[in-house]
């Protein structure tokens, strides 16, 4: 069984200097709920063996401190192919991963992490407020196997629900 986690990134600072979208950071409250979300996954004994997140400074902000601050030893990778994508183009991303990781992080951006979370349990979309995660668990030994309507929602988890413990 493979698991995948899905993350929003966290709460960007629209009102930060920035020429691009793609260089947009994170406000203050996103990177304390990138960091209380990465001390959730390692409390929880769920740290990924890989992440693999958007270019965008606000995906790639909120998965260093959640790594930082949950002490993840796994490798982080960056891809602009997460930036500004489609649920299909991200499956294939998983699909093209080692099957010697169990357990995969993928953070990105809205709609496509809703998207992807709801074809992948068959629900449709689900609503990933920033900073929201999910673990799907999928039936599959090997990541080239994965399919919508096969994973199992097992949790979802907002970082205003952990406020008030972590």
């Amino acid at each position: 069984m493979k698991q995948l986690l899905i993350f929003r990134h966290a709460k960007s600072d629209w009102n930060a200097a920035y020429r691009f979208d793609h260089d947009r950071p994170l406000a203050r409250r996103g990177i304390a709920a990138a960091k209380r979300m990465g001390r959730f996954l390692a409390r929880l004994g769920q740290v990924p063996d890989r992440v693999i997140s958007s270019s965008a400074v606000r995906a790639w902000q909120t998965v260093e401190l959640a790594a930082q601050a949950g002490e993840w030893p796994c490798p982080l990778e960056a891809t602009g192919d997460l930036y500004d994508t489609t649920a299909d183009e991200v499956l294939e991303i998983i699909r093209g991963c080692s099957d010697t990781d169990s357990r995969l992080l993928v953070a990105g951006h809205q709609p496509t992490c809703s998207s992807l979370a709801g074809r992948l349990i068959g629900r449709g979309q689900m609503r990933f407020p920033t900073a929201a995660m999910a673990r799907i668990d999928l039936p599959w030994d090997r990541w080239g196997n994965v399919r919508w309507d096969e994973g199992s929602l097992t949790w979802f988890v907002t970082p205003k629900l952990l406020k008030s413990v972590m």
